[in-house]
């Protein structure tokens, strides 16, 4: 699948020293230094093109878009992968619902999420891949599994034994009762007669009447969704042998720890002998009108409603950044405001052709980012140096700045 046109990554000069990043891994629940690499691998779960894009999967986006830029701009390669989940029940019962086509669907729901990337300027992956396409990946990993005698099947449905992972349940940190209450929330069946354990997964779904399938030797279906990722990782980003864990990062929402990523490291686990990622790291809730924002609720707000009734997208940017990506938080008509502002202040700064002193600024940016990420204390340098710089104070130049809100904050002034 194609993926967006990537935006242009701007060089930095060269004098400016970049600390390793540090985030907050989700498995250890503590700040976690990365180890500074030539190659990072990170691998974010993408959407089901059913609803796309609200302020939720902005904010996510944009929190691993910030990663990838401070570790390119440090002077590694990111090999980032991104999924599309483009065949599942929610998309079919969206499609049934509206009475639509499902491809047609999706398809419609991709190109909007692709234009609202371009918007939102967050740097393309370099492999963006759909479920559909990963068929066979899928159907290759599940034999591994079977060759560990992780598969059993009910009917004919295969399933996948989460127990054959020692340490599984160790990403998200919950009880069995826990683990059993979201699953069921979250597309599980917990209680399905047949299941040798409930948190047991759904690794291929046999056809359906009126559902579309995929010839397999497993019969004709279609895969579930934990093991998309784990295939789509592994063979996308080609783990090496002597390192000890299969990839760097893997991303996405915090909803996703359970029981997604939880499942995906399991049969990673299994199929490799490794830890899926060396670091998890996950981004928070967005909210509206004091309730989590989200699909069943029907109270999402969308990137591309806001840009068509006239909001700039670099004020979207900013206003996602003005929050810490770990805190969950509502979305409201004044964030927006505050950060159109911001955008309009930090413009008719960098337009003056002397501006207040930036000799530090870059440095305090760069430090801010590496320390898991502080968007609001970057923000809040800058807002000062427009401040100053519009009240009267000059003697310095903001081209080498403006360059690093470029390449590190992605806002195009």
């Amino acid at each position: 699948m194609n993926s967006w046109p990537s935006v242009f990554l701007p060089q930095l000069e060269s004098d400016l020293d970049f600390a390793p990043l540090s985030l907050m891994d989700s498995k250890l629940l503590k700040l976690k230094q990365i180890d500074k690499k030539s190659v990072y691998r990170m691998y974010v779960c993408g959407i089901t093109p059913y609803d796309a894009t609200h302020l939720g999967h902005a904010a996510t986006y944009l929190t691993f878009d910030l990663i990838n830029r401070y570790l390119r701009a440090s002077g590694s390669i990111v090999d980032y992968v991104q999924n599309i989940t483009d065949i599942d029940d929610p998309l079919l019962e969206r499609a049934q619902r509206d009475n639509v086509d499902w491809q047609i669907l999706a398809h419609s729901q991709i190109d909007l999420f692709r234009n609202d990337m371009i918007n939102l300027r967050v740097l393309a992956p370099k492999h963006y891949i759909g479920a559909v396409e990963a068929i066979d990946l899928v159907s290759q990993s599940i034999d591994l599994l079977k060759e560990q005698g992780s598969i059993y099947s009910i009917e004919n449905d295969l399933y996948f034994k989460n127990a054959s992972s020692s340490e599984f349940g160790s990403l998200s940190h919950l009880s069995q009762t826990e683990m059993e209450e979201i699953f069921s929330q979250r597309g599980g069946n917990p209680r399905l007669p047949g299941k040798i354990d409930p948190l047991d997964c759904l690794v291929w779904m046999s056809q359906r009447a009126g559902e579309p399938g995929w010839p397999s030797h497993h019969g004709v279906g279609r895969p579930g969704w934990h093991i998309e990722c784990t295939a789509i990782a592994l063979k996308y980003l080609q783990p090496d042998p002597f390192e000890e864990f299969c990839i760097d990062i893997q991303g996405g929402g915090s909803d996703l720890i359970f029981p997604h990523h939880e499942m995906c490291a399991s049969q990673a686990r299994v199929i490799t002998g490794k830890e899926l990622a060396s670091s998890y790291v996950h981004s928070a809730m967005i909210g509206l009108d004091g309730e989590k924002m989200s699909k069943s609720k029907g109270n999402l707000v969308f990137v591309s409603t806001l840009v068509n009734n006239g909001a700039d997208p670099m004020a979207i940017r900013i206003a996602l950044m003005s929050k810490h990506y770990r805190v969950d938080r509502m979305w409201t008509d004044e964030l927006l405001t505050d950060a159109q502002s911001l955008l309009e202040n930090l413009r008719k700064a960098f337009s003056a052709k002397s501006c207040a002193d930036t000799t530090q600024i870059s440095s305090q940016i760069i430090s801010a980012i590496s320390n898991d990420l502080d968007t609001p204390l970057a923000l809040q340098l800058l807002s000062k140096w427009a401040d100053e710089t519009n009240s009267g104070m000059t003697g310095s130049t903001s081209g080498s700045l403006k360059v690093v809100v470029d390449a590190l904050l992605g806002i195009a002034i």
